[in-house]
């Protein structure tokens, strides 16, 4: 008998990433402390995707848990989700005409095994007006969104001249990496 499966993620888009794969799921959240200290930037996600993998890992046991982080990097500096529309529309104007990285990581674990990774993206960014960020920031509403855009929705559509990596990766789940794990380590396949 397979173990069950939990996707711990509030992101509608790692829950759709990972039905669409065809895996069997259930969801389940925690609050977590999401401050990370004094770490390389590069560090931070897969830090994040681990430190919450462990706080499941307290009070399951022999679930498959999924955890993910996301982070956009620009200018050696983490961007996190936005506090404010202001800070929100700060974050994308800094961004445009220029190139930042995208880092998504993954924590998968059993209770006797534990796989965590990281996927890097760049992302370059066309020149944007104010008008087209402040239209974004107030429709979208992109508070839950690491760097406060979503490359699926009209930012994406407008504002991302190219990237170099996997696109599901930027939209916040390394999903072609998560297949190929739940595959090889931990026997865990679709229901076709």
């Amino acid at each position: 008998m397979s173990k069950k499966l939990i996707l711990a993620s509030n992101s509608p888009r790692r829950q759709q990433m990972l039905r669409e794969l065809g895996m069997a799921f259930e969801v389940k959240t925690l609050e977590v402390d999401e401050s990370y200290g004094d770490m390389p930037a590069d560090e931070v996600a897969e830090y994040l995707a681990v430190k919450k993998n462990q706080a499941y890992r307290a009070i399951l046991d022999e679930e498959v848990v999924i955890t993910a982080d996301t982070i956009v990097i620009h200018q050696q500096r983490v961007l996190g989700k936005p506090k404010s529309e202001e800070e929100a529309v700060d974050m994308i104007r800094s961004m445009a005409s220029n190139t930042h990285q995208v880092v998504s990581a993954v924590c998968i674990s059993d209770g006797e095994k534990v796989v965590s990774f990281s996927d890097r993206v760049e992302v370059t960014m066309s020149q944007l007006t104010d008008e087209e960020i402040h239209h974004y920031v107030s429709v979208y509403q992109p508070m839950d969104k690491a760097g406060a855009y979503g490359i699926q929705e009209w930012m994406g559509m407008v504002g991302v001249e190219k990237i170099s990596g996997s696109f599901y990766s930027v939209v916040g789940l390394p999903i072609h990496r998560v297949y190929q794990s739940l595959k090889s380590d931990f026997g865990i396949t679709p229901k076709f």
